[in-house]
C-alpha cells in the first residue's frame, strides 16, 4: 500500500473489557484484553509492510498498548499527544453505553464543545508530509472525521485501520484493515 503525501493512518486501540462489556470508558485509563492484545499485534503485523515514519498515540494506556504492539513490529517509537486522548464522561464512566449522549457535557465531564476543541488542535499540530499512524480512540476518530469529511461515520471497530488521503474533491477515509475475531 502506498500512503501519498499528506495521508495519514488512523489506527483505534485494541479490544478492553469496557468495549468487550459496552460500558463507558473514556479517560479511565483501562489495559487491553488478551483479545485486545492480540488484535494489537495482528494489526501490527499488518502495518508493518507499510512504509511508516511515525507513531502518535493518545497517552491512555489502551493506546499506549496499542501503538507499542506496532513500534515493536516497525522499530518506532510512539510519541505521546495527550490532546489525542478520548472525551471525558465524568459521571458516565463506567455506566452502559445506552445512555451516552454525544451532545451534551456529561456532570464533572467534557463538553462536546472543549472534545472537540481539543482533538482538532492536537490534529492540527500534527505533520503529515510523511507517512504518520495516529493511535486514539473512536471518539478522536469520530471528531477528525468531522473535521475532515461531512459524510457520515461509523464507529471504528477495535483495532481497526483506516487511511485518510486528500482527494481533488477533499478528504477521503479508506478502510484498510480490521484484525478477525
Amino acid at each position: 500500500m502506498v500512503i501519498p503525501p499528506g495521508a495519514f493512518l488512523l489506527l483505534r486501540h485494541g479490544e478492553t473489557e469496557a468495549n468487550a462489556q459496552e460500558i463507558i470508558c473514556g479517560k479511565t485509563d483501562l489495559p487491553l484484553t488478551p483479545r485486545g492484545r492480540d488484535q494489537a499485534a495482528r494489526t501490527a503485523d499488518f502495518l508493518a509492510l507499510l512504509p511508516l515514519t511515525r507513531i502518535v498515540s493518545s497517552p491512555l494506556l489502551r493506546a499506549r498498548q496499542t501503538a507499542q504492539a506496532v513500534a515493536e513490529r516497525t522499530g518506532l517509537t510512539p510519541e505521546l499527544l495527550p490532546g489525542l486522548a478520548e472525551r471525558d464522561w465524568g459521571a458516565w464512566e463506567g455506566r452502559p453505553r445506552a445512555i451516552l449522549r454525544r451532545d451534551i457535557a456529561p456532570p464533572g465531564g467534557e463538553s462536546p464543545e472543549a472534545f472537540r476543541a481539543r482533538i482538532r488542535a492536537a490534529f492540527a499540530r500534527l505533520d503529515l508530509s510523511q507517512p504518520v499512524l495516529i493511535v486514539a480512540h473512536s471518539g478522536t476518530a469520530r471528531e477528525i472525521h468531522a473535521r475532515l469529511s461531512p459524510a457520515p461515520h461509523r464507529r471504528l471497530f477495535n483495532a481497526e485501520v483506516v487511511l485518510w488521503k486528500p482527494e481533488a474533491a477533499g478528504w477521503c477515509c479508506h478502510e484498510c484493515f480490521r484484525p478477525e475475531g
